[in-house]
């Protein structure tokens, strides 16, 4: 069963060691937020957290789940010495491959390392608890296929006697500001605008089919990984938006959905 889902982004510089003290400072609203999402998740103590990482292992033509018995991963690349294990929900990746084979969704196992899109999210959802983990992966098929295997997620899930917890780890627009890392566009914050107010709205078809020049302009990397979240919920969740911001112009929604 599914007892936990939200949104989260995923930037290693709200992590004390990676970021400074300046840099903690501007993001202490996300931080706040995610320490927040922490606490309920530790209330809800689930079995496995299931997350979906814009930056796991990804294959264009077919959704990715890592298959590696130890998931294992580290901030070093990011001048942090500090080391992440979880157990690989093998039961549950079983299930879900299954289930899309049964479907005839592409899906393919492959054993990875965990990127920054997945630990920064744990490291503040994972501090006091230690359940299983499932890593997947989005592709760059279309966004209906997406949900179609958040969907088919979602049975698997319901299911399930585990309580799982759900987490679409993505950035909205990195191009809100003049410096920020893409470069700048106008249309940063339009999308991210419209993006939570579908989300607010529970407009899925809305979500499903916004301006493809306006994703692009946006240069987010977390719509997919919210889309398969949608499908998983197939409408039941209530959204709780505990914080946007964007201090570095990228944009950072932390957001609640639960069942």
């Amino acid at each position: 069963m599914i007892n936990f889902a939200c949104i989260t982004p995923h930037p290693p510089i709200i992590i004390p060691g990676i970021g400074n003290p300046e840099d903690l400072k501007l993001a202490k609203k996300t931080i706040s937020a995610m320490e927040k999402l922490g606490t309920e998740l530790e209330k809800e103590k689930p079995d496995t957290i299931l997350l979906i990482s814009p930056h796991a292992q990804m294959n264009y033509h077919t959704f990715v789940v890592n298959s590696a018995p130890k998931l294992t991963g580290s901030f070093l690349n990011f001048g942090l010495d500090m080391d992440f294990e979880f157990e690989n929900d093998a039961d549950l990746v079983e299930d879900i491959v299954s289930a899309a084979n049964d479907k005839n969704i592409p899906i393919h196992l492959h054993e990875s390392f965990l990127d920054h899109g997945t630990l920064t999210p744990l490291y503040y959802l994972a501090k006091t608890i230690k359940p299983k983990l499932v890593q997947l992966a989005f592709s760059m098929m279309d966004y209906q296929k997406h949900y179609q295997y958040g969907k088919l997620i979602g049975e698997v899930l319901k299911e399930s006697k585990e309580k799982i917890a759900v987490v679409a780890s993505g950035d909205l627009s990195h191009r809100l500001i003049p410096s920020a890392p893409a470069g700048y566009s106008p249309r940063g914050k339009e999308f991210d605008e419209k993006l939570i107010k579908l989300l607010s709205e529970k407009d899925v078809k809305g979500i499903l089919n916004l301006d493809e020049n306006l994703i692009g302009e946006a240069g987010e990397c977390g719509l997919r990984s919210i889309i398969i979240l949608l499908g998983i919920l197939d409408g039941n969740y209530k959204f709780d938006i505990l914080n946007y911001e964007g201090p570095f112009g990228v944009g950072y929604l932390t957001a609640s959905l639960m069942p």
